[in-house]
């Protein structure tokens, strides 16, 4: 009896699921809980990278088996609620999308800078460490970059508390809480947002690295895209 192509290649992924070739690890939208915060009273437009939208990270480990790491839509879903969080008014913009046609004080622009992760095996530990560098650029309602700011985020989960890729996935999980919290400490209250809803207020200096080249910035902001 010849097996039918499906059934062949059914067999085939559970063998090499089984002989530790390789992980596959989906991870399902965050919940990010509802910081004790007061809205920042402006009106901000997000515009998230087409990454944010399918993020996948693979990476074969040395002497051990490759990662497929499917983050999805968790980065778009975690910064969107916490930017609803954070602001009185949040406008969801498309990666594509021309920020002239909407009125806001501020955009901001988030992108994931780094991903790493590390396995019980390759740390002959029993958790899973996840890493995630997300970097935060804020532009005026000119387009003129006024903060470009980096936030490194760590999560770590214990196999004895959760088996196998579940610790992985809730090591993501609470990667991204830190991150939203380093984020509503570095901008909670900030005077940055408070000029930016004030165009009379003096803005701050560009927050953590300098704007060398305002004329890129701009261009990045209305509907240009960088070459980063």
């Amino acid at each position: 009896m010849i097996a039918k192509p499906r059934t062949v290649v059914s067999a085939i992924s559970i063998l090499f699921i089984l002989t530790g070739c390789g992980s596959h690890v989906t991870l399902e939208p965050p919940t990010i809980p509802a910081p004790n915060i007061n809205r920042i009273p402006i009106t901000v437009a997000v515009r998230l990278p087409e990454n944010f939208e399918d993020f996948t990270h693979v990476e074969d480990m040395l002497g051990s088996e490759k990662w497929t790491i499917h983050l999805g839509r968790s980065n778009a879903v975690f910064f969107t609620q916490l930017l609803e969080y954070m602001f009185d008014n949040v406008i969801m913009l498309q990666a594509d999308e021309d920020p002239e046609k909407y009125d806001f004080d501020a955009l901001i622009e988030p992108s994931i800078d780094a991903f790493e992760f590390s396995v019980p095996n390759q740390t002959k530990t029993d958790a899973f460490a996840v890493w995630i560098r997300y970097r935060i650029k804020v532009y005026d309602r000119n387009g003129v970059m006024v903060a470009n700011v980096p936030i490194s985020a760590y999560g770590k989960s214990l196999t004895t508390t959760m088996g196998g890729t579940s610790a992985l996935k809730r090591a993501a999980v609470l990667a991204m809480r830190d991150a939203a919290a380093l984020m509503i400490i570095k901008f909670d209250g900030q005077s940055l947002f408070a000029s930016l809803g004030n165009p009379s207020t003096q803005l701050p200096a560009v927050a953590e690295e300098k704007v060398e080249d305002e004329a890129e910035a701009q261009a990045v902001v209305l509907g240009g895209s960088s070459n980063e």
